[in-house]
This record gives C-alpha cells, structure tokens and sequence, in this order.
C-alpha cells in the first residue's frame, strides 16, 4: 500500500508491503510494539529503534507525533485519499480574505505577524494557551497581513478572528 506523508512543507511518498517500508530506493524492515501500559510505542526501522507518541486529530489522517523528544505535525494518507485531497483543495481555493480563528478559548501568548506582513500557508501567526498548553496557530493560505486583532495577554473565545489575511 502506498502512503503520501506530509510533514511541514515536505511530502513523501511510503510503500508499506508486509513488514517492510520502502521510500524512494530505499528499502527497511519494520516493526512497531506497544509498551504495555503507556501511549509509547517502539518503532524499529532497519537497525534502528524509536521511541514515538501519536495523538491522532479528528481529521482523517492527521496525527501529532513525539519522536524521540521532538514534536511533528503529520498526515499520513494513502495516495487516492490524498489525490482527492489536492484536487478538492484546488477547485475550492479562497476567493476573499483569509481569516484566522480561534479554535477554542484560551489566552493569546504571542503574535508574530504585523499588517502588512507576508506570510505563507502553515506559516505561525498566534501562539494560544489552552488548558495549560501553548498552540501554534498557523497561516491557512499565503498572502498578505491586512489586519491583526489579536494582542498578547488578551482572553479570546472560540470563533474569534485574531488575523485577517488578503
């Protein structure tokens, strides 16, 4: 089965056949084993063995992913599910402003655009804190700061529009 994975701004292409990985011309075994009683789980790529915690989103295919003490943000989805994707995003591109939301209530820690700043799709806009953990509020499309309503230190709720983009 073929994968396209996406971390950050980098797609790559996976082919899972059995207990072996392919990416690109290289080729792995692989092994993944829980660790009974704890979200960790051991992943073995070749000789190597990597401790991970996924927390899977509400999107399909989304996943949050601490590897060996760093944080990613992941989709993993098989290459149709990922060609409707891109071909649904395409025809259904923003015509008007982008804005920028909050997702939940919570306390606005950073802003790190000004109007008339440029910024690029996943590019970090807000940092929020909500039940005692900072988010990173990312740009949903490219474009141009028009104008920013969000002010560190301030409490927000959910629907909140914190940056408008144009």
């Amino acid at each position: 089965m073929k994968y396209v994975v996406q971390v950050g701004e980098e797609r790559i292409e996976v082919e899972l056949d059995g207990d072996a990985a392919r990416v690109g011309t290289e080729e792995a075994r692989t092994d993944l084993a829980d660790i009974e009683g704890t979200p960790v789980r051991l992943v073995t790529i070749g000789e190597r063995t990597h401790r991970v915690v996924a927390r899977r989103h509400p999107e399909r295919g989304r996943y949050t992913l601490w590897l060996d003490g760093f944080r990613y943000e992941v989709e993993a989805l098989d290459e149709r599910t990922r060609a409707i994707r891109d071909l649904s995003a395409a025809s259904g591109a923003a015509a008007g402003p982008a804005p920028l939301v909050a997702p939940m209530p919570g306390l606005v820690v950073r802003v790190n655009v000004q109007p008339g700043d440029t910024v690029r799709a996943g590019q970090p806009l807000v940092v929020m804190e909500a039940m005692k953990m900072e988010n990173e509020l990312r740009s949903p499309a490219a474009g141009v700061v028009r104008t920013v309503t969000a002010a560190p230190g301030t409490a927000v709720e959910k629907g909140a529009l914190l940056v408008e983009l144009e």
